[in-house]
């Protein structure tokens, strides 16, 4: 099992991988205010729900894998993202179940069933106030970055659909063309999150004192803290703590309804999505129905 120092440095490799993706990104691209950027979140940040099981379900209905892998993956990274547990042990079980959707398939592969699988299940999810907010950074002549642990080839293609500047994602390895199985590093979360935005504001030559950063989670704090501006979006009950302790931005997008029961489950929209998905393959199961290619199928 890793120890506690293992994992640490795993997440600094983590997030100075994701950071040098980004570079190629940002290297092709001018900004009118070079010293300014924001740093999206992902997940209820950005998106109702967990982008990761948008992917999922997704690549399973693309026979990527098969429905005892979608529900052990399912299990860990629920358990994973509604504890929002530190602990090696856990973190190793969601990046296995993670890693399990793809080894073995091409990178060129996961690129373009990614784009289907944004026009399928992600783009109506898009929270609008969220979306406003970017264009704001983007309108001042800034750049915008997405900061998520889901797949860094994902990521960018949420970023490239929203007119984004790039994005910092989880970034796993690659032996031509082919996925390892293995990460370079670790998840890009917590900790990692807060390495990537450092080293690519050294690289680029970001003042993060004028850069602005959102999350709906707690787990983002060492990523909020370092930027002069600190939003709290749709936030879990610790991270809403934090943020009027400190005096951050606060939007809720959530109807007052649903805010109110983020004490009772930490992402609501993630156990949706989770919901969703493991009764989606249970009822192909029971039934027997055979998976109907998606309409995006012939892209590949």
């Amino acid at each position: 099992m890793e120890t506690g120092p293992d994992l640490t440095a795993r997440s600094i490799l983590a997030g100075e991988a994701s950071a040098a993706a980004a570079e190629v990104e940002a290297a092709l691209s001018t900004s009118p205010d070079p010293t300014a950027a924001a740093f999206f979140d992902v997940d209820n940040t950005v998106v109702r729900g967990a982008s990761i099981f948008h992917l999922a379900r997704g690549l399973y209905d693309q026979d990527f894998f098969s429905a005892r892998d979608l529900l052990r993956f399912t299990w860990q990274q629920l358990y994973f993202r509604l504890a929002g547990s530190e602990r090696p042990v856990h973190v190793a079980d969601a990046r296995e179940s993670a890693l399990a959707l793809i080894t073995g398939h091409r990178v060129a592969d996961l690129a373009v069933l990614s784009e289907g699988i944004f026009d399928e299940f992600i783009a109506n999810r898009v929270w609008p106030g969220t979306r406003a907010l970017a264009q704001m950074h983007l309108d001042a002549g800034q750049r915008v970055w997405l900061v998520t642990a889901t797949p860094v080839e994902v990521a960018r293609i949420i970023a490239a659909r929203l007119g984004l500047s790039g994005a910092l994602g989880t970034v796993a390895e690659s032996i031509d063309g082919i996925y390892t199985g293995r990460l370079v590093g670790e998840i890009l979360h917590g900790p990692a999150k807060a390495v990537a935005v450092q080293r690519l504001a050294e690289a680029e030559g970001l003042d993060l004192a004028r850069c602005s950063a959102y999350s709906d989670s707690a787990n983002d704090i060492p990523m909020l803290e370092l930027v002069g501006d600190a939003w709290a979006i749709n936030p879990d009950l610790g991270l809403r703590r934090v943020a009027r302790e400190r005096g951050w931005h606060v939007r809720d997008y959530r109807t007052g309804r649903r805010a109110a029961r983020i004490g009772v489950v930490a992402a609501a929209g993630t156990g949706a999505a989770i919901g969703a998905t493991v009764a989606g393959v249970a009822y192909a199961r029971r039934s027997g129905q055979k998976k109907v290619p998606v309409r995006w199928a012939s892209r590949r």
